[in-house]
């Protein structure tokens, strides 16, 4: 049943335009660190640029990629807050990573933090917060 669910054309849909959306928030993170970097320090910067990313990464997830059966819609933000949460450790753990031990910059180490909580990301989004009627 899994395989079935992951391989289904819908699912596949879903996964493309998941990936349009990280690809749109990415941006928005990466372009939100660069500015945030000429007024604040590092930790604000990036957590700022998250917040920013994760709010294009809902709007587009919720209304565009992702469309859902569900009516329940504060009880699914709440749902979402927390994958949210689970990405940011990821990817704040990720970033520290790259940057202080890899000894990569600071962009490189944003780029780098998000694509691995894709993945884990896109499979609690279609298949619980954001999924469609007959999951």
């Amino acid at each position: 049943m899994l395989k079935a669910n992951l391989t289904g054309r819908g699912t596949q849909v879903r996964f493309a335009r998941f990936l349009v959306v990280g690809g749109t928030a990415y941006a928005v993170q990466v372009g939100a660190i660069k500015l945030f970097l000429l007024w604040l320090g590092t930790n604000a910067a990036f957590t700022l640029a998250f917040v920013a990313g994760t709010a294009a990464h809902y709007s587009l997830n919720r209304f565009w990629a992702l469309p859902s059966a569900r009516t329940d819609s504060l009880r699914q933000l709440q749902e979402y807050l927390g994958v949210a949460a689970v990405s940011f450790l990821i990817n704040f753990s990720l970033f520290h990573l790259c940057l202080h031990v890899f000894g990569l910059g600071r962009i490189w180490a944003t780029a780098v933090a998000v694509p691995p909580s894709t993945a884990v990301v896109f499979l609690l989004l279609n298949f619980h917060v954001f999924r469609t009627a007959d999951r």
